[in-house]
Parts: structure tokens; C-alpha cells; sequence
């Protein structure tokens, strides 16, 4: 098994049998797995960021009408299935978030967007790998409160790695 292999099934274990999972008792009972896109390393990638001059506050708005701050950190360009893309890194108190919505949202995957936790890398570099990309926990339970996906990061292109949209039923 591969260590992708090995997070997603700990990840479904967490969601069907732990008491602080985001899915709902009635959910639980029922709960065969998380959907996920097949592992894409071209979606594995170590990208160049280009740091903003001026890292801005800015407040993100969340799916229950609050806010969180985070700062406007740096922005990086990348190829998703042939089609140039640009996206955020945000920084907060707790590291880097980079939220996203891809044009497979609302068919494909969760319409609000999906999230990753990008890893600083030297020469302000980070590794950000879309295999582990997933749903805030808003998608499976509208009691959690998630931050939306600010403008600037709402693709064109397909990002097809990661975790898929949550089947309710």
C-alpha cells in the first residue's frame, strides 16, 4: 500500500468510528468511505512562490456568516490538465491554507471548494499536493463552519486528485 493508500484509509476509519468525526451519528451508521480521484502525481507538486510585497489582513468569510483573518501570503502559478492556473497561499496563526474550487465543483467535487495545507519548502518554495486535497468539514455536516474560497482561487481548470464531492446519501 502507498502512503496515500494508508492516509485515505485511516481518514475513512476516522470518519465512520471517531466521536469527534464531522459526519452525524445517522451518517456514521451507513458510512462506507470517502470518495477519492485516483493518485495523480502530476498533481504532486513543488512550486516557486511568489510572495506578496504587501502581505495583507484580510477577512474570509465562513459558511455560518462569521470571519477569519488570515494574511495574503503568495501566489503561484501551475498547469492543471494543460490549463495555466494561479492561486493564494493564505497564512494564519496555525501555518499555511490554501483553499481552492476547481471547475469540477458542484458535479465532480464539493461546490464550496476544497482545502490543503501547503508545506514550506526552502527558497520560498512549498510542496503542494493536490492528492491530499479535501472537504471542509461543512461539506458533510452544516454545523462546522468553514471558510469560503475567496475569489482569486476559483479555477477554470479541472483539478481531478484529492477527495470527491460527499454522497449524502
Amino acid at each position: 500500500m502507498s502512503e496515500l493508500t494508508d492516509f485515505r484509509a485511516e481518514k475513512d476509519e476516522f470518519f465512520g468510528r471517531h466521536p469527534q468525526s464531522p459526519l452525524t451519528p445517522e451518517q456514521r451508521r451507513d458510512f462506507k468511505g470517502l470518495e477519492y480521484f485516483p493518485e495523480n502525481d502530476a498533481l504532486r507538486l513543488e512550486v516557486k512562490v511568489e510572495p506578496f510585497a504587501d502581505q495583507q489582513s484580510m477577512q474570509m468569510q465562513t459558511s455560518t456568516g462569521g470571519v477569519q483573518s488570515y494574511i495574503r501570503f503568495g501566489r503561484f502559478k501551475f498547469n492543471a490538465e494543460g490549463l495555466p492556473a494561479e492561486l493564494t497561499i493564505y497564512q494564519s496563526e496555525s501555518g499555511f491554507f490554501l483553499p481552492f474550487v476547481d471547475s469540477l465543483a458542484g458535479t465532480e467535487t464539493y461546490p464550496a471548494g476544497r482545502y490543503l495545507e501547503p508545506e514550506p519548502l526552502p527558497g520560498d518554495r512549498f510542496l503542494v499536493d493536490f492528492n491530499i486535497a479535501y472537504n471542509p468539514y461543512c461539506a458533510y455536516n452544516e454545523m462546522w463552519s468553514c471558510p469560503i474560497t475567496p475569489a482569486e482561487n476559483r479555477l477554470k481548470a479541472p483539478v481531478r486528485a484529492g477527495e470527491k464531492l460527499f454522497d449524502h446519501e
